[in-house]
Order: structure tokens, then C-alpha cells, then sequence
């Protein structure tokens, strides 16, 4: 991963660390929306709705487009598949160590003498 990837990932792990714009993301898979309809579930200002819009858009979670007068927004699922594929590749590796440390235990508790053994 390139220093740019590195930092466009840790942009869009940092934009998903929020739970507002966790809903929002969630909301968005569902189809586009706008910034009116996505602020109804939040007692939060539009303002405040449109700085969290900001901080999706800038890690490239959504993209916004006009249309008239409104402006609606839709998600952008690459980063999400990014995430997805991060987090299985850690998963498989973890398995991996944890297969390894089992072998490695099973083999050392082939070797050891039980305690139940008398010993000479």
C-alpha cells in the first residue's frame, strides 16, 4: 500500500469511526438521499449534517451531484470494499497463527509426559 492508499484508508477508517455517519452510510445503501432527508433521524443541525457530508465525501465515501435545486447524495462503495478486503486479509492472517500456535501446542503436548505417568 502506497503512502496515498495509506493515507485515503485511514481517511475512510476515520470517517466510519463516527456512528452519525455510520447511519448515514448505512441510510445511503439503501439509494441516494438528501442533505434534508438524511438529517430527519438526527436532532443534530443541517449545518452540522453537511460538516459530517464533508467529511464522507473528502474519503470518498459519497459524492454529491445537483440536481435543480437539490443536492443529493449517494454512496460510493470502493472504499467500503477496500475496508472489506483489509479486513479479511487480517482475519485470514490471524487464523493462520492461531492454526500455527495450536499445531505447535499439540506438538509440544505430544512430547510432554502426561502428569498421570509415573516417572522412574
Amino acid at each position: 500500500m502506497t503512502a496515498t492508499e495509506s493515507d485515503r484508508f485511514d481517511a475512510v477508517l476515520a470517517a466510519l469511526a463516527d456512528p452519525t455517519r455510520r447511519s448515514i452510510v448505512r441510510r445511503l445503501a439503501d439509494g441516494e438521499a438528501t442533505v434534508h432527508e438524511l438529517a430527519e433521524p438526527f436532532a443534530i443541525s443541517l449545518p452540522a449534517i453537511s460538516r459530517h457530508l464533508k467529511v464522507l465525501e473528502q474519503a470518498g465515501l459519497i459524492s454529491r451531484r445537483r440536481d435543480g435545486r437539490r443536492r443529493p447524495c449517494r454512496l460510493r462503495p470502493e472504499p467500503l470494499d477496500e475496508v472489506a478486503a483489509w479486513a479479511e486479509h487480517t482475519r485470514a492472517a490471524w487464523e493462520q497463527r492461531i492454526d500455527r500456535l495450536e499445531q505447535h501446542l499439540q506438538r509440544s503436548s505430544d512430547r510432554t509426559p502426561s502428569s498421570t505417568e509415573e516417572t522412574p
